[in-house]
């Protein structure tokens, strides 16, 4: 095949890699216009190696296989080239996400940069990709005439970062009665930037996965996201909606979803489904004090008796009270 070049047409051609890790070899299929993040993605596919963990050699391109954010197009890679990874798996290391990179920098996206990135033919293409590529397995069937409940966890169900002896001092206040509350309304999926073991491990501590008041859906990782180009902001990962709408199509669609994350750039191509939850960090600190999931549950039922979520503006979900409910406040 034509080796990566700058032209459209060269970037959506497809690239056969051929990494070395661990004494065996593994045949990776991207395209041009996928980035050094998207390679990470499909070699933990194969090996188990979380992108954080890998390290790509390849002489002739020396450390730019480093920088995440660059367009293998932008790389001179031959055809069929062969390039060496260096990592190790979880099951050799202590399963934690602690010295994972924080996303602090979570810039505001404008309207029409909005519309740009989601319209934008390459990031269609990389979420039609994603969709043939990503299986999301159920752990329970989906419920006729059930809503959607997308959510994040860190930050957004647990404080990651913070020390504590026992998982359970750091899930959010009100979890479970959350859950369960939107359970009534909602189906329920989790979608981690981190790895389907942490997601399970974190979940499982927490209780989420075995309570008996509500079940979850599905789980999903780091590998259900794709990487988005951006005219002004290069390129980053986000959690495309469209992933799970077209693998349930009967049961789920943009009239009836919502997804919490605490960070605005993860619904980039799906934004008027998209809510930003307040981070809940320092969780010895504001665990008596924090009262987000039960705000957010009033709101979430208040909308449930809608048929059409898209028309909401989530941003202003503060202003909606019980008393109030959404019909009023609907924005075009």
């Amino acid at each position: 095949m034509a080796a990566a070049a700058s032209t459209s047409s060269s970037s959506e051609e497809e690239i056969t890699l051929t990494v070395k890790w661990s004494g065996k070899e593994y045949t990776v299929r991207v395209c041009g216009d996928d980035s050094v993040a998207e390679v990470k993605r499909r070699i933990c596919e194969l090996t188990n190696v979380l992108p954080k963990r890998q390290k790509l050699l390849y002489p002739k391109v020396g450390s730019k296989l480093a920088d995440d954010s660059l367009l293998l197009s932008q790389l001179p890679l031959k055809s069929s080239l062969k390039m060496t990874m260096i990592g190790t798996v979880e099951d050799d290391i202590i399963v934690d996400q602690v010295d994972s990179p924080e996303i602090i920098d979570d810039f505001e996206l404008g309207k029409d940069e909005v519309i740009d990135i989601k319209d934008k033919d390459v990031n269609k293409q990389k979420l039609r990709r994603r969709i043939s590529q990503y299986k999301i397995e159920l752990r329970n069937p989906c419920r006729e005439g059930k809503k959607l409940l997308v959510l994040d966890i860190d930050y957004t169900l647990f404080d990651h970062r913070s020390p504590a002896e026992n998982p359970l001092q750091l899930m959010r206040p009100y979890l479970h009665e959350f859950l369960t509350a939107a359970y009534a309304e909602y189906d329920i999926m989790i979608w981690s930037a981190t790895s389907l073991k942490w997601v399970e491990l974190k979940m499982g501590q927490l209780g989420v996965l075995s309570n008996p008041n509500y079940k979850i859906t599905a789980l999903l990782d780091h590998l259900a996201m794709i990487t988005v180009q951006s005219d002004y902001r290069g390129t980053f990962d986000c959690k495309p909606l469209g992933l799970i709408w077209a693998q349930f199509p009967e049961f789920y669609n943009s009239r009836n979803t919502i997804m919490f994350d605490d960070l605005r750039r993860n619904f980039v191509m799906n934004p008027q489904n998209g809510l930003v939850i307040k981070p809940f960090r320092k969780a010895h600190a504001n665990r008596d004090s924090d009262q987000e999931l039960m705000k957010l549950t009033q709101y979430l039922l208040a909308i449930a008796e809608l048929d059409d979520l898209s028309p909401l503006d989530h941003n202003n979900w503060e202003l909606y009270s019980e008393d109030d409910g959404p019909k009023r406040r609907r924005h075009a």
